[in-house]
């Protein structure tokens, strides 16, 4: 049986509350930069790199961030997710 693995290159902003996340999507909507509030709130170690969580296997995350992830086109930003890491907030 062959399965195919699908690698993906996603950027997040991982908060511990949803309204934290509603706080940074209103952000991003006002024009600041996904990269720069991913380094100031995001508690994930991606931090540090704009939220950019490099080239990933999909399998490999959790399944209802890919389900957040597989509904963006390239650029969008996905609104608040929970996963069981906490919110995100994840670009494309």
């Amino acid at each position: 049986m062959n399965i195919t693995i699908m690698k993906v290159k996603p950027y997040h902003i991982l908060v511990k509350h949803e309204y934290e996340a509603r706080d940074i999507l209103r952000m991003l909507e006002s024009g600041k930069s996904f990269e720069d509030l991913a380094k100031k709130f995001s508690t994930c170690g991606s931090n540090q790199n704009g939220g950019f969580l490099g080239e990933v296997d999909s399998k490999r995350l959790d399944p209802d961030f890919m389900d957040a992830f597989d509904l963006l086109k390239p650029g969008q930003i996905s609104k608040p997710t929970r996963t069981s890491f906490g919110w995100h907030i994840i670009k494309k």
